[in-house]
């Protein structure tokens, strides 16, 4: 299956040059929404996912909202067991948490993404999500 024939709702965008090396695998990028709340659909290839970040931000910015809308891939919040996802999965992560997510091994997966606007909002890229731990899962 290529990124042009994977099944999903919203476009799948180009790939993701500008932060490639905070993914292993490749990740694709659309933009859907601009202004105060952007929305980006973001797709994996099948073993893609975004190394360990954190979202940073005050008054009320840096969480980051995660809608499954196609596939299925994996969460996980530091110390904290993975979590599946389907379509219709939707995960808040609270600006400070440490975090990685992505498709499973046999799995294109496709999730939107936003961050609640705020003051100081930033991205932290960290470590891989190794190869290891990875297929454990």
């Amino acid at each position: 299956m290529s990124a042009s024939s994977f099944n999903q709702i919203f476009p799948t965008g180009l790939p993701d040059e500008e932060l490639s090396s905070h993914f292993t695998g490749q990740s694709y990028f659309a933009m859907l929404t601009d202004g105060a709340v952007p929305v980006k659909n973001v797709t994996f290839e099948p073993g893609s996912r975004i190394n360990w970040h954190v979202h940073h931000g005050s008054n009320g910015g840096g969480d980051q909202i995660l809608l499954c809308t196609a596939g299925s891939g994996w969460y996980q919040a530091e110390g904290e067991e993975p979590i599946s996802l389907e379509p219709g999965s939707a995960i808040r992560v609270p600006a400070g948490t440490k975090h990685w997510h992505g498709a499973k091994a046999e799995s294109w997966f496709s999730h939107l993404t936003f961050t609640t606007p705020g003051d100081d909002v930033s991205h932290e890229g960290l470590e891989l999500v190794t190869d290891e731990y990875y297929d454990s899962l």
